[in-house]
Order: structure tokens, then C-alpha cells, then sequence
């Protein structure tokens, strides 16, 4: 079983992914490491060098990679933008949105280092925020409310999707 993670940064991808991979007892792969891993560079570097189309078929050939894979994957916050990319996810396990809204996401972003964040006002990330969310819930097979702890992220995502755990 596959299991990708969907949503706007900060509404928890990283941190739930890996504690929901823990629990099912199954892998974790972050997809942006991923990409980077495979290209041999960072993700400003590609975008940089190659621009953003080029990054955005990295991300597919990834979704196809990972879906071929059992665990729990978080994906870049573009990754399930594009259609292709979550008919291959949808055809080979689950996408779960995360279902945060933009004043939680904005609490957790607004102090990084991320070059989206940096470049846009609180307004502009909130407008990206709702033109996306549309997107996100069309392409999601789950959505899980994931505005509170990752504790309760967790227990959310194996509740919609219908999974059982004995406690680890």
C-alpha cells in the first residue's frame, strides 16, 4: 500500500508522514529528497538550471516511482497539482489531503527559509493557498483533518482510510 501525503507547506506532510509511516510499520520518503537525490542536486538548483517544467517531470517520473513502492510518501507541495500526477497516485494507492486551514499553515511557514515564502506576502501565499486547495480536494481520494497534533493527524488518516493498528 501506498500512501502519499498531499497539501500546502506547513500543513504537516513531513512530520505526520513519518510518524504514520512508524506506525504502520512501512517506509517514509520524503519526495523533494527524493527528487534530489536523483537529479544530484537541490530543488533551487534544478529550478535554477533547468527551470520549473523540467522540475515538475521530475516530480511525475517520481510519483510513478514511488507508487511502485509500499509506504507512506510526502509530496512537494506541487506534486498533486498536476493531473497525471494523481491519476498515477490515485491508481496505485491512496492520496490523502491534509486538511489544514491557510492561518495554521501560515503559523508554521511564515518564519522559514523557504524561497516561496520569502518572495510572496501573507495575501499572495494565501491566494496560492485557496487556488490549490481546490485542486488538492478534486485529485484526493481521503481528506484528513491534520490542523491538530500529528498524534491525532495519524489517527485521522488510518481512521478515513480504514486501517487498524495494533499500538506500537
Amino acid at each position: 500500500m501506498t500512501i502519499f501525503l498531499c497539501g500546502f507547506m506547513g500543513c504537516g506532510k513531513s512530520t505526520v508522514g513519518e510518524k504514520l509511516a512508524k506506525k504502520l510499520n512501512c517506509d517514509f520518503i520524503d519526495m523533494d529528497n527524493y527528487i534530489e537525490q536523483q537529479a544530484d542536486m537541490k530543488i533551487p538548483e534544478i529550478f535554477e538550471k533547468f527551470g520549473e517544467p523540467y522540475f515538475r517531470d521530475l516530480e511525475t517520473q517520481a510519483v510513478r516511482d514511488l507508487s511502485e513502492r509500499s509506504g507512506v510518501i510526502a509530496c512537494g507541495g506541487g506534486a498533486m497539482l498536476r493531473n497525471i500526477n494523481a491519476e498515477i497516485a490515485r491508481q496505485n494507492g491512496y492520496v490523502v489531503l491534509l486538511d489544514v486551514p491557510f492561518r495554521t499553515c501560515w503559523y508554521r511557514i511564515a518564519d522559514s527559509d523557504r524561497p516561496i515564502v520569502r518572495k510572496n506576502t501573507r495575501q499572495q501565499l494565501e491566494d496560492l493557498y485557496q487556488k490549490r486547495y481546490v485542486i488538492y480536494k478534486a485529485h484526493a481520494t481521503h481528506i484528513a483533518d491534520a490542523s491538530h497534533s500529528p498524534a491525532a493527524a495519524v489517527s485521522e488518516i488510518l481512521n478515513v482510510l480504514g486501517i487498524e493498528c495494533k499500538e506500537n
